[in-house]
């Protein structure tokens, strides 16, 4: 349907959500399975995930070329512009649910188990040798659990972290500007340079993590604290790989000159994506890591 008389685009019915649902599904059950101990679960995985790339892919392709072929009009970028402003909102949602539960068991659930406010120390029979400190520095059940030696410090490469987080935010607005001047090569060269600096963030973190498990002994086995850090930091390197893949496509679309001065949501959007990975991560230097 053209919009060039102000209509709004309607695409043709199209496979690859369906697609994108069937993929997802397989990954989750395959990476179920797999922390079970199954190796077909590996298997399972490594499909979801192809069949997942292989629609990224296919749909990115169908939307650059409604893009570049002028079907977009006013009303789709303001519609593209809520969509992603939303889809942001509920990244927080996700954040804010796992940042509670750090927050209910820092400074609620040890409290109470080592007796505060109840002058009676309920693990007194079950656990007496609990000390209410964070991290917790004794380990329940050690036949289920993993006991830890050190906790990572936060003057390390968490802070080296975050000041390639935060170079990363200062590379894409300059990308932003040279875009806005109709810059090219500077856009180009400021693109590579926040994708680089994304990758060289996940790289690092990957190198913290086989430090934890191999010479600290902390794993996710190692009580509330193994969890709760994993669980923050990893899936925000998840949305990192994610954030720095998209800038990749984005790098792309720029060499093959696509976006404008007046038409770039593809890039903006992109870019929102990136500083809220920038702003989630200062929240967990300080509250994981420093505090």
């Amino acid at each position: 349907m053209s919009t060039s008389n102000g209509g709004y685009y309607l695409p043709e019915p199209s496979h690859w959500p369906i697609m994108g649902s069937i993929a997802l599904f397989t990954a989750f059950a395959g990476a179920a399975i797999m922390l079970n101990g199954s190796h077909f679960g590996t298997l399972l995985l490594g499909v979801g995930l192809t069949v997942l790339g292989f629609m990224l892919f296919g749909w990115f392709g169908t939307v650059i070329r409604e893009s570049v072929g002028g079907f977009y009009n006013k009303q789709v970028d303001l519609s593209f512009r809520w969509g992603m402003g939303w889809f942001i909102v509920s990244e927080v949602m996700f954040f804010a649910a796992f940042f509670g539960a750090l927050f209910y068991a820092r400074m609620y659930a040890v409290p109470w188990l080592g007796g505060e406010g109840s002058g009676f120390s309920t693990h007194e029979f079950l656990w007496p040798d609990f000390t209410a400190s964070w991290p917790l520095s004794v380990i329940p059940n050690p036949e289920n659990f993993s006991e830890y030696e050190h906790v990572i410090p936060a003057w390390g490469v968490p802070a080296l972290n975050t000041l390639i987080l935060l170079s990363s935010g200062v590379t894409i607005t300059f990308a932003h500007w040279a875009l806005k001047k109709d810059n090219r090569s500077g856009l180009c060269w400021w693109l590579f340079a926040t994708f680089a600096l994304g990758f060289l963030f996940v790289f690092l973190q990957a190198e913290e993590y086989h430090h934890a498990y191999q010479e600290l002994g902390l794993t996710l086995n190692s009580g509330i604290y193994g969890s709760t850090f994993f669980m923050l930091t990893g899936f925000h390197g998840f949305h990192v790989s994610m954030g720095a893949l998209m800038l990749v496509i984005i790098w792309l679309r720029s060499l093959k000159g696509h976006f404008s001065e007046e038409n770039h949501f593809g890039f903006e959007a992109v870019a929102w994506y990136w500083h809220f990975v920038d702003v989630v991560w200062l929240f967990l230097f300080i509250f994981v890591y420093w505090l």
